[in-house]
C-alpha cells in the first residue's frame, strides 16, 4: 500500500532541480553580493531628491576644498580620486573612488549611504545634502581612469 503523504515531485521540480545544480556547478549563478545599483542610478536618485541635476564643477570644488575642518575629500581619496587613496588619520588603504577606476564604486546603496554619511560628517561636520551628493557623483563620473 502506498503512503498518501509521499507525493511524486512535479515535472517542473524534476527538471528544474538538476538544471539549478548545473548552473551553480558551472559558476553561472549570480554573485551572492551582486550590485543593487549603479553610479548613474545613484546620481539620478540624489538629483531627484535635490530637485536639480548634479553639477560636476560644484562637486569638484566640494571634493577638493577643506570645508572648515582639517580634511577635504581629497585628503584621503586623492586628487583626482582615480588611484588608491589612504585614510589621512589611520593610513588604511582606500579603493579608488571614481567609478571609471573602480567598477564596484557606488554599486551598493547601503554602502553608498553609510560612507557618504560618515565621510560627510568627517569633512563637513554634518551630513551632505542631496544636492551635494549629486554634485560629488556628477564630478566623479567625469573622471577617466
Amino acid at each position: 500500500m502506498k503512503n498518501p503523504r509521499i507525493q511524486k515531485p512535479s515535472a517542473w521540480r524534476r527538471i528544474a532541480a538538476p538544471i539549478a545544480w548545473l548552473i551553480v556547478g558551472a559558476g553561472l549563478a549570480p554573485a551572492t553580493h551582486a550590485a543593487d545599483t549603479s553610479p548613474a542610478q545613484q546620481l539620478e536618485r540624489f538629483s531627484v531628491q535635490a530637485g536639480a541635476p548634479g553639477q560636476p564643477e560644484r562637486g569638484r570644488v566640494l571634493f577638493t576644498t577643506r570645508q572648515g575642518g582639517e580634511w577635504s575629500c581629497a585628503s584621503c581619496h586623492g586628487n583626482p580620486p582615480t588611484a588608491p587613496g589612504k585614510h589621512a588619520g589611520t593610513g588604511k588603504a582606500i579603493e579608488p573612488l571614481a567609478p571609471a577606476a573602480n567598477p564596484k564604486a557606488f554599486t551598493d546603496t547601503a554602502k553608498v549611504d553609510k560612507w557618504l554619511r560618515r565621510n560627510c560628517n568627517d569633512v563637513l561636520k554634518r551630513e551632505c545634502s542631496a544636492g551635494e551628493k549629486a554634485d560629488l557623483l556628477a564630478y566623479l563620473q567625469t573622471l577617466a581612469r
